[in-house]
């Protein structure tokens, strides 16, 4: 069976690569695009362009709407996909919890799935899986992430994400100096349960994360970089074929690639 995708924010770095893995695929249609712009044809395919979510899936009927906007827009296109009977494929950051379970909620109603990928890369779910395993040995655990600045979350969803996971099997404490003091604020990063996280934003990256994890005489880094937006197709891909599969949220790809 076919798949049939729509596409919101087509026109963005991300957006245009998925677009382009989307019509290569031959077990995926893309039926049309949610974008700002109007009353044209999208990339010359022959593509329609909506500005309203409810008209494109009226029109377009679509079966997965891969969503990979801004966390100001990602939201209500979630609850709005879900409640037309089509399962998003989410690759935006920028949740509240409150909105989490929103969704959740939503799902379990709707009865079809949803996943939201705080990284579609491969290798970078390998990593959080691998620094998750790593804690339970070596449990005192920064995170450094780097990405482009145009990037507007901080700490990326892959940061978070990892810290979340590495909390379930490390040992909740605070790191450092009991009587440490930050001589400039925000010098230690993010806590999260007493480990820090550390966010760059620079031009010239695109997805980048280390995760330093130390023990008694020895420190452990694992690492992992995204030098172009084609790293996230893979997962863009498996996350369409496996939603088609699924009726409840998945947040992260860790649970279906291991």
């Amino acid at each position: 069976m076919v798949i049939k995708v729509a596409v919101a924010g087509p026109r963005g770095r991300m957006g245009k690569e998925a677009v382009a893995t989307i019509v290569k695929n031959t077990d995926f249609l893309l039926v049309s695009v949610l974008d700002n712009k109007n009353g044209e044809e999208f990339l010359g395919d022959n593509i329609p362009i909506f500005t309203s979510l409810e008209e494109l899936i009226f029109q377009t009927e679509p079966d997965v709407l891969v969503d990979l906007t801004v966390p100001s827009s990602v939201f209500e296109h979630a609850m709005i996909a879900l409640d037309n009977g089509v399962r998003p494929v989410i690759g935006t950051t920028g949740f509240t919890d409150l909105q989490l379970d929103e969704i959740r909620n939503k799902v379990e109603e709707k009865e079809i799935g949803c996943i939201i990928a705080p990284n579609f890369s491969i290798g970078a779910v390998l990593m959080m899986k691998f620094s998750q395993m790593a804690a339970k040995y070596l449990p005192n655990v920064e995170i450094i992430e780097m990405h482009h600045d145009q990037k507007v979350d901080a700490p990326s969803g892959t940061a978070i994400k990892t810290a979340q996971m590495i909390n379930e099997t490390r040992t909740i404490f605070e790191q450092g100096h009991p009587d440490e003091k930050e001589i400039m604020e925000g010098a230690r990063g993010a806590n999260f349960s007493g480990m820090h996280i550390h966010s760059v934003r620079m031009p010239g990256l695109v997805a980048h994360q280390q995760v330093l994890l130390s023990g008694e005489g020895q420190l452990l880094t694992i690492r992992h970089d995204s030098f172009d937006r084609t790293s996230f197709m893979s997962g863009i891909v498996l996350s369409i074929n496996e939603i088609m599969k699924q009726n409840t949220l998945i947040y992260g790809l860790e649970d279906i690639i291991l």
